[in-house]
């Protein structure tokens, strides 16, 4: 599964929240995304997500979400950006974050209907095992793979290229340009 590690470098001009995750969940950061169906509409941005639960009583406040979706690029499909924040339903203890935003928030967390940042340039340490075990070296092109991931098979759409060879742990310096 793809990662991010924490060293980046991107104009926060370069980062589009308008959309949210759609796929299996959990997901994480470093997934290479794809715009579902007819993409974000300004007359159809915002939907309902239905009340919070019965977690505590009488809770009825209605949650909201945007509309337009993302979803795991796959080889042939057309690149979006790079998930910057993972996609959770729930904390390391099995705790819902949709009951502690504070929580999510420090975890560079997204809840399931909620606008997920998506970068479309910049560099980032990248950590993903289809990349680590094909060992690119620096100028390395880079392309899409099934699942989200980054290959430097060219069989899928170009995204950028490798700034270096993986790391011991098969972390990889990339430059995203989409």
């Amino acid at each position: 599964m793809p990662t991010l590690r924490p060293f980046r470098d991107y104009d926060e001009h370069d980062v589009v929240n308008l959309f949210k995750y759609s796929g299996t969940i959990p997901v994480d950061k470093g997934t290479l995304v794809k715009i579902m169906g007819n993409g974000w509409k300004s007359t159809d941005e915002i939907e309902l997500l239905g009340d919070v639960g019965s977690a505590f009583n009488n809770t009825v406040s209605e949650r909201y979400g945007v509309a337009a979706a993302v979803a795991d690029c796959g080889a042939a499909d057309t690149p979006f950006g790079i998930l910057l924040h993972d996609v959770k339903e729930e904390d390391e203890n099995g705790e819902k974050l949709k009951f502690n935003p504070r929580k999510a928030a420090e975890m560079d967390v997204a809840l399931s209907g909620q606008a997920v940042p998506v970068a479309t340039k910049g560099v980032f340490l990248y950590s993903g095992a289809t990349l680590a075990a094909q060992s690119p070296v620096g100028g390395t092109a880079l392309y899409t793979a099934a699942g989200g991931e980054i290959t430097t098979g060219s069989a899928g759409t170009k995204v950028g290229q490798a700034l270096g060879a993986p790391d011991s742990d098969g972390v990889v310096l990339i430059k995203l340009e989409l």
